[in-house]
């Protein structure tokens, strides 16, 4: 069984491991300016372990350099100096961490996939590997604050959603939990800039294959985000799995960072109204800092927009089509994939986890 953490005193101690990633550099800039957490250790699985200063020189004179230099990924030695260990590494190798992480008392929130679907078969089908920490699958929390955040306070395992099933979940939850749509079909026509990709060089990513370019891609056998936005789904609706099967298709997009997007809907009857859809939304969201309602009138959410900062824009139409008017409800979505997407996320989900205002660092 994992460890009890020991009670948190200021300010927070916070490792990163895997930070030479685009989400691992974002959280050592968030960190640097949170006003209640302190970054202390930096690990890698690299043969030669870098001076992160030397992988993004834009960190020169943020870090010292202890801090900037990256250690071995040792459970023991990080627990000396953290309390809470920030996992940037790729999908199928978080797993491997995470348990000696938790035995040795650190909380973790993990960036990767490994603990977002919950179960393990599923993960097996997705990702095309064994799970390896299934035992640890029931403890962790799924990382969403403004769906679940009463799970958060003192987890000492938290799933970081992913960026297309954050901007989903926040897009489509206020409508099925206010039974104002069908909870199916669901169509989500999505954009993404390049970082989504990672910081490791692609064919499909190079700058000359991106470039004037916008196309889809993963959509053959589908795309490995959709289940976990199923799940999701299913979860804020109250439905078992399997019962909200969404169509998820994602887009390149060339541009640095940012996802749109496009949600289309069934009202649960033709008498649904838009002012009624708005309501949803503001009902759900009103309280919500890092979530803007884009009323009637407000320009439609955008990736430039939001880049930058952790906030989610969203709206709603209601349109109709065909000579009989057939209505469709229309939901448009746009978030920073690298931050309330990846990194942002992590540290609004390390504020709820602690207790403090959500907002630290992030505003």
């Amino acid at each position: 069984m994992p460890a009890t953490p020991a009670p948190q005193t200021d300010p927070i101690r916070a490792a990163i491991v895997g930070p030479t990633g685009f989400t691992g550099v974002h959280l050592v800039e968030l960190l640097h300016r949170h006003p209640a957490a302190k970054l202390t250790y930096l690990a890698s699985h690299r043969d030669e372990l870098p001076d992160l200063r030397d992988e993004f020189p834009r960190l020169t004179g943020k870090l010292d350099d202890e801090t900037a230099q990256c250690r071995p990924i040792d459970a023991g030695a990080i627990a000396e100096h953290a309390d809470v260990a920030f996992l940037a590494l790729p999908h199928t190798a978080a797993m491997a961490y995470v348990p000696p992480l938790l035995d040795a008392g650190v909380r973790v929130v993990d960036l990767s996939a490994d603990y977002r679907l919950n179960d393990a078969q599923r993960y097996e089908r997705v990702y095309h590997t064994p799970h390896l920490d299934a035992a640890n699958l029931p403890s962790a929390v799924y990382g969403l604050p403004e769906l679940f955040r009463d799970d958060l306070p003192g987890a000492t395992l938290v799933a970081n959603p992913g960026c297309y099933p954050t901007a989903a979940a926040i897009g489509v939850a206020p409508f099925l939990t206010h039974a104002l749509v069908k909870p199916e079909p669901i169509v989500i026509n999505a954009s993404s800039g390049t970082s989504g990709a990672g910081r490791s060089a692609k064919p499909a990513t190079h700058f000359i294959s991106v470039n004037e370019a916008y196309g889809p891609y993963g959509t053959i056998g589908g795309h490995r985000h959709q289940p976990e936005i199923a799940q999701t789904l299913c979860r804020v609706a109250g439905k078992s799995d399997g019962q909200i099967d969404p169509l998820f298709v994602p887009h390149l997009l060339p541009t640095d960072v940012g996802i749109l997007e496009t949600i289309y809907l069934e009202p649960a009857d033709e008498q649904v109204t838009q002012d009624e859809l708005f309501e949803a939304l503001l009902d759900a969201y009103a309280d919500e800092p890092f979530v803007r309602v884009r009323e009637a009138g407000d320009a439609l959410p955008n990736t430039k927009h939001v880049a930058g900062t952790n906030f989610v824009d969203v709206t709603v139409r209601r349109v109709t089509t065909g000579a009989e008017g057939r209505p469709t409800v229309v939901v448009f979505v746009a978030e920073d994939n690298l931050i309330k997407g990846a990194s942002g996320q992590a540290i609004q989900n390390m504020n709820a986890v602690f207790e403090l205002d959500e907002t630290l660092g992030l505003l």
